[in-house]
């Protein structure tokens, strides 16, 4: 079997897989293109050099804007650093349905869990997480909602510890796709939450930085209020 031909094979098989396909490493990606919103969805950009968390609900966790003399992308971040909380959450005030999400995020440190993540569609106080762990060699998306249960999975290789990384999450309807560093791994069916808040997300001991959040979506209502 040729190249091409055996390229050709092997996504066949991958798409016969279905939307719930991941990609690992050496291995091609999940068939499908990668999900888009329209052109003109408003974009809102935290840098939380200017903005700060005013308007924000703390759901658990020690968050505060903070100097960070070394990250790439402006002076400040936000970083949480409680150590003795099952999960670490903060999410933003507005609620929105088909979102678009982006932020970088630098595991400072942890030695039972050292992650950063991205929560979307928290209502009420359950939510879908897409994280990663400088710890371990996956990267999961979760759905919470009094304990968390995992609906999908990668191989990767773990984001370094102390380095600035990237995750990125879009959700259109009951379909998610998930990036690591600009690869997608991620591409799953869930239909249990169809909008909510856009935050982030820490576990145990994790302490983590973030940056430039930036989020497209339409906005549905703000603060909660539906």
């Amino acid at each position: 079997m040729t190249g091409p031909d055996r390229r050709r094979w092997l996504l066949g098989g991958l798409a016969a897989l279905g939307t719930g396909a991941l990609w690992r490493p050496g291995r091609l990606a999940a068939a499908g293109p990668h999900l888009t919103l329209a052109p003109d969805v408003p974009t809102r950009v935290y840098d939380f050099e200017t903005s700060g968390v005013d308007g924000w609900l703390v759901v658990a966790g020690r968050w505060a804007v903070e100097d960070l003399p070394d990250a790439p992308k402006g002076r400040k971040g936000l970083v949480q650093r409680a150590t003795g909380n099952d999960f670490n959450v903060i999410v933003a005030p507005d609620v929105l349905g088909d979102v678009d999400v982006t932020v970088s995020f630098d595991p400072l440190s942890g030695r039972e869990d050292a992650s950063g993540g991205i929560v979307f569609r928290f209502d009420q106080g359950r939510y879908y997480v897409v994280r990663a762990n400088a710890l371990e060699d996956n990267f999961r998306l979760y759905y919470y909602d009094r304990g968390r249960r995992q609906i999908a999975s990668a191989n990767v290789k773990a984001p370094a510890l102390g380095g600035w990384h990237t995750l990125r999450l879009v959700a259109r309807g009951d379909r998610m796709q998930a990036w690591l560093d600009d690869i997608r791994y991620l591409d799953h069916r869930d239909s249990r939450g169809e909008s909510g808040r856009v935050g982030l997300w820490t576990k145990a001991d994790s302490v983590t930085a973030f940056q430039a959040l930036t989020v497209r979506g339409i906005v549905r209502s703000s603060d909660g209020r539906r």
